[in-house]
């Protein structure tokens, strides 16, 4: 039996302070006080027997008990979500909505010929692809706002209530414009790669782990023109106008240095591979639409691997 004390505000409410890791930021998003959303959890609370939040410093993390709770109250979140947008569809006689977070490897790469092919299949659905870094977007597909991550695999302890299906496997390249001075190969590469300023992923990206791990090894503990970035369109304009140094995942970049409008410094960064591919919810029930979309992007993933 559900306690017929747990109301939709409830769920409402814990699911975006654990997504926002603040009362504050929750209250703001919800458009209540601050005192509501503190009250509205602590009801949750009592109803549940447990604590779902506890201090830590001057902020907030969810419990052991409320991490169980998460992944359900998503889920159920999600369901109602779907059923109001399924209802909305009908009474409006359009198509379902596919909502696909993707990294910018593949929304470059990947993206524009699977959606090519995606519509060829006439289903009526209708698509949103965001960009974003990807602990962003996991979040979103864990709490029903996305049906659908394209991008590399995640760390295992992000992954659970997750599946993974593996597409592809990718490295970064160190890309700069043509003619670049460390092109000529008169300079060491990492000796002098902090004459120059360099784009780097942020700290939340998935590859910026990869990224610093291949720099101390190879030398670099600090870069001291330094540019945290995941905006595509920047890092394009500006290392083509400039001598800086984009660290960057291959598939952002892979037209760019087939058109000779960037280039790739001669580095062997192999060790930075990581697994490219579909993550979606274990628990999530697959539409027809979207099956049909992850295949075109299981077919356009193919094809660019055996295009290089």
């Amino acid at each position: 039996m559900i306690d017929a004390r747990v109301k939709f505000r409830h769920l409402q409410t814990f699911v975006e302070v654990a997504r926002q890791k603040s009362v504050m930021k929750a209250a703001e998003l919800l458009h209540v006080s601050q005192p509501a959303v503190t009250k509205t959890i602590r009801e949750l609370e009592e109803v549940l027997g447990v604590a779902v939040f506890e201090r830590e410093g001057r902020g907030i993390r969810i419990t052991r008990y409320g991490e169980v709770f998460f992944r359900h109250a998503g889920a159920a979140l999600t369901a109602l979500r779907q059923g109001l947008d399924s209802v909305s569809q009908e009474r409006s006689g359009n198509g379902p909505l596919i909502r696909i977070g993707a990294l910018p490897t593949v929304s470059t790469r990947i993206m524009p010929h699977a959606v090519a092919l995606f519509l060829k299949e006439e289903t009526g659905a209708r698509l949103k692809i965001i960009t974003g870094e990807n602990a962003v977007l996991l979040e979103q597909l864990r709490v029903g706002d996305l049906d659908l991550v394209v991008g590399r695999l995640a760390a295992p302890d992000k992954m659970t209530g997750f599946s993974f299906e593996h597409l592809y496997s990718e490295q970064v390249v160190f890309a700069v414009r043509t003619g670049h001075p460390l092109i000529a190969g008169r300079q060491s590469i990492f000796a002098h790669l902090g004459d120059y300023p360099v784009l780097m992923p942020t700290r939340d990206s998935i590859i910026r782990p990869f990224v610093e791990r291949f720099l101390i090894a190879n030398g670099i503990a600090s870069l001291p023109n330094q540019i945290e970035t995941v905006s595509a369109a920047f890092g394009r304009t500006f290392v083509r106008s400039s001598d800086a140094v984009w660290i960057i995942s291959n598939g952002v970049v892979a037209t760019d240095i087939e058109d000779g409008l960037l280039a790739a410094l001669p580095i062997d960064t192999s060790e930075t591979r990581g697994p490219v591919g579909l993550t979606v919810r274990t628990d999530a029930i697959q539409s027809l639409p979207l099956s049909i979309l992850m295949q075109a992007i299981r077919e356009a993933a193919g094809v660019a691997m055996a295009n290089g």
